[in-house]
């Protein structure tokens, strides 16, 4: 299951972390992101092991959301090695456009 990102933990899940982490921002208010959310953990599940998937829940971790330059929801971030690689947002952040930055990322 994706790891729950709050102030405290997001350095040591995502910048001091190998391999490829994804970030999905979202928040409870967002009709978009709801409806990702059931896509996203099929995601997560299917590449379990092979990269690590967060969640931020922008309503109660808002200085998360700002420090990584997050302006809209949904957005997915893309990480590799602690360096950010690829970002979606808006329209962009779909499932299909997801898998397909993952399986490149994981090679």
């Amino acid at each position: 299951m994706p790891v729950e990102l709050t102030k405290e933990n997001c350095d040591a899940e995502v910048k001091q972390a190998s391999g490829v982490v994804v970030m999905d921002f979202w928040g409870p208010a967002c009709g978009p992101c709801m409806a990702l959310m059931p896509k996203y953990m099929e995601i997560a599940e299917k590449y379990e092991g092979k990269a690590k998937f967060c969640k931020v829940d922008t309503s109660t971790n808002k200085r998360v959301a700002i420090n990584f330059k997050v302006m809209s929801l949904p957005t997915i971030l893309f990480y590799k090695d602690g360096a950010e690689v690829a970002r979606l947002g808006g329209t962009d952040a779909t499932a299909e456009n997801i898998e397909a930055k993952v399986k490149e990322l994981i090679g």
